[in-house]
């Protein structure tokens, strides 16, 4: 039984399935298509053709910028899924819809990250999360060393993680494609060590940072544990209010140093960049293309960077 109700109803559940059979996640657009699809049940009963008037009558039911750029994106989707099926649709111009938030990510300096993993290592116990300072500096240094999205370390499952080889499968990510990283020396005897305490607290548990209820931690409270020990590192007289900071920014930091230390050792950042693509899980280049729009502005002028390439590929990020 379809979702929707819709006249689009069930070129809306064709799309969705397209898009699933694609290793794309059915979550990303299925709210905003729902409330798109109401939107129509009740606006443009008898509509036949996606048209510009019911694009943006839809998306001025919202007025937060953030909200339109979410209907945008789900309606260019759309509209790109019916002239791909042979159908008149409109479709936004991808301009007005990119894929791309804004958001400039914080990248550390280096005093800076060795002051967040101290204070990290220093978190005290919090009675309603009492593994959860044993848990956090394993975890975020995990994310950071190996480049993981916050949601790959924090459900990691404890099947996937290899503490002989130092192996760590990535399933179930962003674009459903599965992929291997290796731990670090360091990282892997800092996951063996955690782990020997993992099994006393995190007994039948199947992930490798299980949380007190018996499953994972969720999202807004690996953010606040990292942004409580961010205020600790950095807060002071002369910087009271330290800027917020995404566990994404560990992944970022990643990726940032790994492009510095080859530009430093010489090497064709054209020739390393797809080995960071797959080392990531990036689906496309741009998106690791990305990552060289955020170095430091003294290696942003290297020669190893051919800045005609990128700047096709991905245009310079704009604050908005």
């Amino acid at each position: 039984m379809s979702r929707f109700m819709s006249v689009f109803a069930a070129k809306l559940d064709a799309m969705l399935v397209f898009r699933v059979a694609r290793g794309f996640s059915e979550k990303t657009h299925l709210q905003s298509l729902l409330r798109f699809d109401k939107f129509c049940t009740e606006r443009y009963p008898q509509a036949h053709e996606l048209t510009p008037e019911i694009v943006y009558s839809w998306i001025d039911t919202v007025t937060t910028a953030n909200a339109q750029m979410t209907y945008a994106r789900a309606m260019r989707e759309f509209g790109k899924y019916l002239n791909a099926m042979g159908e008149e649709a409109y479709v936004i111009p991808e301009k007005f819809a990119t894929n791309h938030s804004g958001y400039v990510p914080y990248v550390f300096r280096d005093g800076e990250l060795t002051a967040l993993f101290s204070a990290i290592d220093k978190l005290p116990n919090n009675k309603n999360h009492p593994f959860l300072n044993i848990v956090a500096p394993v975890l975020f240094r995990l994310i950071y060393t190996c480049g993981l999205r916050p949601n790959e370390g924090r459900c990691l499952l404890c099947e996937n993680v290899n503490l002989d080889t130092g192996e760590v499968i990535i399933i179930k990510t962003k674009r459903k494609k599965d992929r291997i990283v290796v731990m670090s020396d360091d990282m892997l005897d800092m996951c063996r060590n955690y782990d020997s305490r993992r099994r006393v607290f995190g007994i039948n548990n199947p992930y490798f940072f299980p949380s007190n209820s018996g499953g994972t931690y969720t999202n807004g409270m690996i953010l606040a544990t990292l942004n409580k020990a961010w205020t600790i590192a950095v807060c002071s007289p002369q910087n009271p209010i330290p800027c917020r900071i995404r566990v994404y920014d560990l992944r970022h930091r990643f990726a940032s140093a790994c492009l510095n230390r080859w530009l430093d050792e010489g090497l064709d950042i054209m020739v390393m960049l797809p080995y960071l693509r797959e080392y990531m899980g990036h689906s496309t280049m741009n998106e690791t293309a990305y990552y060289i729009h955020i170095l430091p502005e003294n290696l942003t002028k290297s020669s190893a960077v051919d800045w005609k390439v990128f700047d096709d590929m991905f245009p310079e990020v704009i604050v908005q």
